[in-house]
């Protein structure tokens, strides 16, 4: 009965969870071809090891030096204060959805709608460099947890800002061996009434908590996420292309 009460049937004991968030410190400046895994404490099978995406790509040569990029009338045109960069989003965005006062809003080749195509330039030492989103981050996720002890869930996070909110939080792009979502559609509220369309989006908030275990200044990209382990899996499992909106069901494009 969608929209009335479901049966009425016993409720299991209440579980609460305890969830801790740590960061990581003391990791080096990570650099082309450095070994995440090699760098990272000793973490428990069933915890969550949540890794900014800046080390991921730098690790992975995704880093572009401006002053070797050449703008075109194209980038000139979007206002950004570097035309360099805005070449390298352009070159980066699979689509320009809006572009407007400098803010340029791409679909990225994954599927990502966010700002800039992820191009940016915060927390790279170089002075005129530039760090990339990483090719294909659900597969970083799985190379990293495939190298990890014990293999951890992992998740590869970027800051995004949020369609009818101000600010920004940490989301996850790249996942390995965590539950992306935790369906709740045809399963009953505290009332009883069947919830029809709920999905929590589990990557995305663990992505977001681990932000406030560190501050954009602290150098700390990694935090080690432990008390969720029921999200963990034995698989590495969709990825984070679970969690990108089909465009058929998109109302904003």
């Amino acid at each position: 009965m969608r929209g009335g009460r479901a049966p009425a049937r016993s409720r299991p004991e209440r579980r609460r969870h305890l969830i801790s968030l740590r960061a990581v410190p003391g990791l080096p400046e990570v650099r082309p071809g450095d070994d995440l895994a090699a760098l990272l404490p000793p973490v428990a099978p069933d915890d969550i090891v949540v890794v900014s995406h800046k080390v991921v790509s730098k690790a992975e040569g995704r880093i572009v030096d401006l002053s070797s990029v050449t703008p075109t009338p194209a980038a000139e045109a979007l206002g950004k204060d570097d035309a360099r960069l805005a070449q390298v989003i352009l070159d980066e965005a699979a689509a320009v959805l809006r572009a407007e006062r400098g803010i340029v809003i791409c679909e990225t080749r994954h599927g990502f709608v966010c700002a800039n195509a992820g191009v940016d330039r915060s927390n790279v030492p170089a002075e005129d460099a530039a760090v990339l989103l990483p090719l294909d981050p659900d597969a970083s996720a799985r190379d990293l947890r495939g190298r990890l002890p014990g293999r951890p869930g992992v998740i590869v996070s970027d800051t995004f800002g949020r369609a009818w909110r101000v600010g920004q939080v940490e989301v996850a792009i790249g996942i390995a061996g965590v539950q992306p979502l935790d369906d709740w559609r045809g399963r009953p509220d505290a009332e009883g009434r069947e919830l029809a369309a709920t999905q929590l989006a589990t990557a995305d908030a663990i992505a977001a908590a681990s932000e406030l275990a560190r501050t954009k200044d602290s150098r700390e990209p990694v935090v080690v996420v432990s008390g969720l382990g029921r999200f963990v899996t034995e698989d590495d499992g969709p990825g984070a292309a679970a969690l990108i909106r089909a465009r058929g069901e998109d109302l904003f494009r």
